[in-house]
């Protein structure tokens, strides 16, 4: 049995940290990070201000991510995820493999949506994730004005185009909350669907 949940996030917003967290707490969890799939920076597109645009599917090789996902589904027990399960997981949950599949653009990609069973996407008010995105340093580095003239707006865009498919279930998280609590609601929000799954 497979089990898939997607953390999509601002960035900045915590989703790599949460994601790490939950793999050492779920049985035979693996994770497939889209910053892995980025294309090198002389294929990324630049704007007429001189931003680069990695904050846009086209700067992503999103065909090579979804045969990952779709190869790591096919065959879990040879992707080398770790099968030794953490003590308190019960029984019947340890035929289940999981895969968190973290990223900052992923609900806005059609190939992705059948995938999913559990969508998050953890926010950041604007002041909250500029100063988180000051701390970091990128390769090749954020330019003067990078963030209110590319990242914030495009976030805005993906998030307004999410709230606005009627359709997607998403369970919108509050990143300014701390790392036990995201990690002991998501945590507890897996076992019980995971339990629904075996009943």
């Amino acid at each position: 049995e497979i089990f898939t949940m997607f953390s999509n996030s601002v960035t900045n917003g915590g989703k790599t940290t949460l994601a790490e967290k939950l793999k050492n707490m779920l049985p035979n969890c693996d994770i497939i990070s889209q910053d892995d799939f980025f294309k090198p920076e002389s294929e990324v597109e630049t704007d007429e201000r001189g931003f680069k645009l990695y904050d846009v599917l086209d700067a992503l090789y999103m065909d090579e991510m979804v045969t990952s996902i779709r190869n790591w589904m096919k065959n879990p027990a040879s992707s080398g995820v770790v099968t030794q399960e953490p003590q308190n997981t019960c029984d019947k949950l340890k035929s289940v493999y999981i895969l968190i599949v973290e990223g900052f653009l992923l609900y806005n990609y059609e190939p992705l949506n059948e995938l999913w069973n559990r969508r998050y996407f953890l926010t950041l008010p604007y002041e909250e994730c500029k100063r988180r995105r000051s701390t970091r340093v990128y390769q090749p580095p954020d330019t003067p004005g990078y963030f209110d003239g590319h990242v914030w707006p495009m976030y805005l865009k993906y998030k307004n185009e999410l709230e606005e498919n009627a359709s997607m279930q998403i369970d919108y998280l509050d990143g300014t909350k701390s790392q036990e609590e995201l990690l002991s609601y998501v945590y507890s929000d897996v076992i019980r669907e995971l339990n629904k799954l075996k009943e």
